[in-house]
């Protein structure tokens, strides 16, 4: 995968302060408000800070969380897991590997019905959705 790297200044100049809180800072947006939580349009979702391919939709699942949860990448290595420890919990942070962008958290064992027991629980700021041809 392509590494790319950015100034802040460039960062902030493409993203609206929104995108650049979540993506670039970790924030997170308020649940049930963002685009794609309920969405059922198939197609790939893509970083929206560069454009890298990280969900397909054949992956997105109801975990009415308020995000958009997914039960694996498109590609193990499209994204990269950090723990995290913020907020006196541990975490795993979800980021995008191509920009580092952050994209949310994933989490295993809540007993979803998907094959990995993972929910990967994205903010909807952080994606654009491709819709399938």
């Amino acid at each position: 995968m392509t590494k790319v790297t950015k100034s802040d200044q460039e960062w902030r100049e493409q993203l609206s302060p929104m995108e650049y809180a979540v993506l670039r800072e970790g924030g997170t947006e308020r649940a049930f408000t963002g685009e794609y939580t309920d969405t059922e349009t198939e197609g790939i979702y893509n970083c929206r800070a560069c454009g890298a391919e990280l969900f397909r939709s054949t992956t997105k699942f109801h975990s009415h969380c308020g995000w958009p949860s997914f039960y694996a990448p498109s590609e193990d290595d499209n994204v990269r897991l950090i723990e995290d420890r913020s907020h006196g919990m541990v975490r795993t942070e979800v980021r995008c590997a191509s920009c580092d962008s952050h994209l949310g958290h994933v989490f295993e064992g809540e007993g979803y019905a998907t094959p990995t027991d993972q929910r990967y629980c994205i903010n909807s700021v952080s994606l654009t959705l491709q819709p399938q041809d």
